[in-house]
């Protein structure tokens, strides 16, 4: 195994659209909310390990998780888990870890993942990954990772592939779009130039500071300023330092939209980001009127329902259509499924009537 490939994992999010499951003490990427077994940021670590060193992985997360990435992930060292004093977005979340692999490792080839998806089918993952891989470590190159749509969902990025610039099973980036409207993103999809936006990025730890040099260049002074610190026992004082200063900017504004080295692999192994209830709800078992229930749930007279029960408590639940329903300890929330979006309002209401205590 080639021991200069690093993997970092993004498990710094809240998870807010799956409120009142996920929550700021265990939000979703620690939870099971497939029912598998397994968390969201277990199968992440799992899904790499055929392809990069167990000693190689980094997690990078707010210093709240600590303890729950060790609980989930009990192979990591400390020093493997990045600790982020306050959420700034992806581009200050990667660029803590890259430039903390520059002073390990300069030769380093890096995939950044987030920790909340879904894979279904891990060969075919890991041949695209590694595919990835070694186109970056070959040329200077940005790589990400897209899927082809089979819908045309409003919940998703979309990458545009330039069909004419196209090296071995990869396409140069033409345009990236952030979450179109429904007509725009069904124009997407018919023009079969468009994939979904992954979130998954490859690229040579040596190009991506370069593009935070031509591209974030205050973001570049800041962690640069600290590199005599990195993987030192002054790290986290030192990031503890400059991370509030830093701009909450994602990798995608931030850099992948601005570069002009961009390459997609596309691919089709099954994957979904699993943000929303609705996302959910496609890869649940369902009854046969369309529900998808777990816990002690009884139905009736209920179609295409999601009812989820983290209670002890039977729920008896009676004359829904289309409706989301999540009952935990200290919540009850019911929800119509085409409203969801509300969910988020939901939760910053909350959050000024009531401080933190049910967020």
């Amino acid at each position: 195994m080639n021991k200069n490939r690093y993997c970092v994992i993004m498990a710094g999010g809240i998870g807010s659209r799956f409120w009142p499951l996920s929550r700021t003490s265990r939000p979703k990427q620690f939870l099971d909310i497939l029912n598998t077994g397994k968390t969201f940021i277990r199968q992440t670590y799992e899904r790499f390990l055929p392809l990069i060193p167990p000693e190689n992985f980094l997690v990078v997360t707010h210093v709240n998780y600590r303890e729950l990435v060790l609980q989930e992930i009990p192979e990591l060292t400390e020093d493997q888990i990045l600790l982020e004093p306050i959420g700034r977005n992806t581009a200050p979340c990667i660029g803590y870890a890259s430039y903390k692999l520059k002073m390990k490792n300069p030769q380093a080839s890096v995939v950044v993942t987030p920790s909340d998806h879904l894979v279904l089918n891990q060969h075919e993952f890991e041949t695209v990954v590694s595919e990835g891989l070694d186109f970056a470590e070959q040329q200077y190159a940005l790589v990400t990772i897209g899927i082809r749509p089979d819908r045309p969902d409003t919940g998703y990025g979309y990458i545009q592939i330039d069909t004419s610039d196209r090296i071995g099973t990869l396409n140069r980036v033409k345009t990236f779009t952030e979450k179109p409207t429904e007509d725009v993103a069904k124009m997407f999809v018919d023009s079969g130039e468009f994939f979904w936006n992954s979130g998954i990025f490859i690229w040579r730890v040596e190009d991506i500071v370069r593009e935070f040099y031509l591209h974030l260049p205050e973001l570049n002074q800041l962690f640069s300023s600290i590199l005599p610190d990195y993987n030192t026992t002054h790290e986290a004082e030192a990031i503890a330092r400059i991370y509030p200063e830093c701009r909450n900017i994602s990798i995608d504004y931030g850099i992948m939209e601005k570069a002009e080295n961009v390459y997609v692999r596309c691919a089709d192994f099954g994957w979904s980001d699993i943000g929303t209830w609705n996302a959910l709800y496609r890869h649940l078992p369902l009854d046969d009127q369309g529900n998808a229930a777990t816990g002690n749930v009884v139905l009736y007279d209920t179609h295409r329902t999601i009812v989820r029960t983290e209670a002890e408590k039977l729920a008896v639940v009676q004359g829904l259509d289309d409706f989301i329903v999540v009952n935990t300890e200290d919540v009850l929330m019911i929800c119509r499924r085409d409203q969801e979006q509300n969910i988020r309002r939901f939760v910053e209401d909350l959050r000024q009537k009531e401080g933190g205590k049910f967020i």
